[in-house]
């Protein structure tokens, strides 16, 4: 059956003056997942990313890992929501927790807790709403989930992917942070699609990544 898979990007460069580009263990991450699929004989006959460079960088990977050359589409509903325009929205009069963009567990404590007042619209003027969010997700991946194609590689972020899978499962917006808070680095996520409904068919998955290379392959951020 058709199949769309969704992959989050390789590890970025947290901490970094410029966080949207790949680290030296997220080009190995892409083209050790383009190596998995060409083993396993998945081919894609479409392939996407958002507009983000972490994004491209990640799908260039794969796509060398696998030894195959591919026009890909780009759609910005792919992209991940702005965390740090979240962020100057929620502390516009100042207060921000010390750390927050480069500790991890600060970071990570802090989206928690910035990301649920942004589904309840409680944070004022951010640089898109929480329904404007989940609306180009489902449309980008409505865009990819089209007739004629049977297998999709789409390369995306962890909240973009964990809202359109929350979306497909009809989960209240706190399980798709759940979801995001543990979406590995090139994880892959499959929906199986036909004309007529989506089935939510695998989550989080790194089968690039082994006992062996776990040490310096798993990454969350």
């Amino acid at each position: 059956m058709p199949t769309l898979y969704l992959i989050r990007h390789g590890q970025a460069s947290f901490g970094a003056a410029d966080y949207d580009v790949l680290s030296e263990v997220g080009h190995e991450q892409a083209g050790a997942l383009g190596h998995w699929f060409a083993e396993q004989g998945i081919l894609p006959d479409l392939v996407a990313h958002g507009s983000l460079r972490r994004q491209k960088e990640t799908l260039a990977g794969i796509l060398r890992g696998m030894d195959r050359q591919l026009q890909p589409e780009e759609h910005p509903g792919l992209d991940e929501y702005d965390f740090g325009g979240l962020l100057k929205a929620k502390y516009a009069a100042g207060g921000e927790p010390e750390g927050m963009m480069t500790d991890h567990k600060s970071h990570f404590r802090t989206l928690r807790h910035t990301v649920a007042e942004w589904q309840r619209d409680e944070i004022p003027n951010p640089p898109e709403t929480w329904a404007q969010f989940t609306t180009r997700v489902d449309d980008a991946c409505r865009a990819l989930m089209r007739e004629g194609v049977e297998t999709v590689f789409a390369v995306s972020s962890g909240g973009a992917i964990s809202q359109a899978i929350s979306a497909l499962l009809e989960t209240p917006g706190v399980h798709q942070t759940k979801m995001q808070l543990q979406m590995k680095n090139t994880a892959v996520n499959r929906i199986v699609f036909t004309p007529r409904s989506t089935y939510f068919h695998g989550f989080n998955e790194t089968p690039h990544i082994t006992a062996a290379n776990a040490g310096r392959l798993l990454t969350y951020a």
